[in-house]
């Protein structure tokens, strides 16, 4: 039955995909001659005003400079000429060290407001004050601060990845059966081990939510950063191939960067469901 739906609906996805690649190349094909101009401004405009052709890149212009990418992914012709490959690997790096420096301070953290409520009611005005800011609004300070491009797109990392993963710990730990914890109790099991026998295991699923939510964010805020700081990344890659009028690179990055976020949510996705006991 599972896999049958799977089959349908795999069949769908690619029903759609079809669907949508035929559109899109329909609207962008050759509509023939236009009408007679200047030389000098058909030269000028090239096959968007000689030819009628479209000035998106259609399918099949994506599908071969993508082709011509994955070929060389690791080119290196100076600043601001490097392989796909390359300012991919930047991203992943900056996106994994901000990353990872969250999950260390936010779940031990969690873990405590969640078993505190002293903690819970004291610092809860000052999680408040801090989630709502937007990741990016951080970066001039941090700038100005850090004084190192690339730490401060991994501090906004930081920043915009701790807030999901602290309040869904907290309230995992929070929710954990109090039944659990009271038979722990009786049994005279201590605070560390019932923390990480009786509770980790409960809240393991909302606290692996918080990471997946996280990572997503992380991987959207990365972009923005490094158009910002500029240098490498995929972000920076973006905002410098539309300097270059280049909509093909363009699209072929925001496919990329799909691509990746959809494998980095589904490898936490993976993980939540290993930690996942049903009832």
């Amino acid at each position: 039955m599972t896999s049958s739906l799977r089959l349908r609906a795999g069949l769908v996805s690619i029903a759609l995909l079809a669907a949508f690649l035929g559109i899109w190349h329909l609207a962008t094909r050759s509509t023939g001659p236009v009408a007679t101009m200047s030389p000098e401004y058909a030269k000028l405009m090239g096959l968007t005003a000689t030819q009628g052709k479209s000035a998106m890149p259609g399918p099949l212009d994506v599908g071969a400079k993508l082709w011509e990418h994955l070929r060389r992914p690791f080119y290196d012709n100076g600043p601001n000429d490097k392989g796909l490959g390359i300012q991919l690997g930047y991203s992943i790096a900056r996106v994994g060290t901000g990353y990872l420096l969250a999950v260390l301070v936010a779940i031990p953290l969690g873990f405590l407001i969640g078993m505190s409520p002293l903690l819970s009611k004291a610092l809860d005005p000052f999680i408040q004050v801090l989630k709502p800011i937007s990741p990016l609004a951080w970066m001039p300070l941090a700038l100005y601060t850090i004084k190192d491009s690339s730490i401060s797109a991994i501090f906004v990392i930081f920043i915009c990845s701790i807030w999901p993963m602290l309040l869904n710990t907290v309230f995992g730990v929070a929710s954990v059966r109090k039944e659990w914890i009271n038979v722990a109790r009786t049994l005279e099991v201590g605070t560390i081990r019932r923390a990480f026998t009786v509770i980790l295991p409960a809240a393991a699923p909302t606290i692996l939510t918080g990471m997946r939510i996280s990572i997503g964010i992380a991987w959207l805020v990365i972009v923005a950063a490094e158009m910002l700081v500029g240098g490498t990344g995929i972000g920076y890659f973006v905002w410098n191939e539309w300097n270059n009028l280049s909509i093909t690179n363009v699209i072929i990055a925001i496919l990329l960067i799909g691509i990746v976020g959809m494998l980095l949510d589904q490898i936490l996705a993976r993980f939540t469901r290993m930690v996942t006991f049903p009832e």
